[in-house]
């Protein structure tokens, strides 16, 4: 019997890509294609739409809360294409050292979560940077699903951080001089410097 319920073999999925837009309003998705959605309508529609183009699949091989090894193929077409989505939007949103910060509680985030502390004040506390995180991840991410490849082709936001004319130097009004490269480089290097010098005493 097929074990999968959710998703298509990507080798099944349609020939043709499909592109979709998802809207996100402080990190909470929103719309699907320009049409507003509650979460559970959402996620069931991109469920659908991710499944057909074989989106989600997951076969790994994870460590237990008591210890032991175990293995888990999941399916979670609209969870890939949400994840995927998201993060567009917030690397167009969020500071990098915000990222960054972001990144590093991850893991720990699940781990609670996995483990049944959902509830435990540290899970509070993570629960409320998250959403402070998200205060700005407002925007519409496009995405290209083909044969179980999730691939973002393009991210809007009214609070993008990123500015075309500082980015290319062009005509960035001197908010960046390459001159000023040269003392970033040596100070940033500094620490290592001295520590070759001493080690080579």
């Amino acid at each position: 019997a097929e074990m999968f319920e959710l998703s298509k073999s990507p080798q099944d999925a349609p020939d043709q890509s499909r592109e979709i837009l998802i809207e996100f309003e402080q990190g909470i998705p929103v719309s699907v294609d320009g049409e507003r959605l509650s979460p559970a309508a959402l996620l069931a529609r991109l469920n659908q739409i991710g499944g057909e183009n074989g989106i989600g699949r997951v076969d790994m091989v994870e460590s237990r809360f008591v210890g032991m090894k175990s293995r888990g193929v999941y399916e979670a077409p609209g969870g890939t294409i949400l994840h995927v989505a998201h993060r567009a939007v917030e690397s167009l949103t969020l500071d990098r050292n915000v990222i960054n910060l972001k990144d590093s509680l991850m893991p720990r985030f699940a781990q609670l979560a996995y483990n049944g502390f959902w509830f435990c004040p540290e899970m509070e506390l993570l629960l409320s940077l998250g959403k402070q995180s998200q205060e700005r991840v407002s925007g519409t991410a496009r995405l290209k699903l083909y044969k179980g490849n999730c691939m973002v082709t393009g991210r809007k936001s009214p609070f993008s951080l990123y500015d075309e004319d500082i980015a290319t130097m062009e005509k960035d009004q001197g908010a960046y001089n390459p001159q000023d490269a040269d003392g970033f480089i040596r100070l940033h290097a500094l620490p290592l410097r001295i520590q070759r010098r001493l080690q080579n005493k």
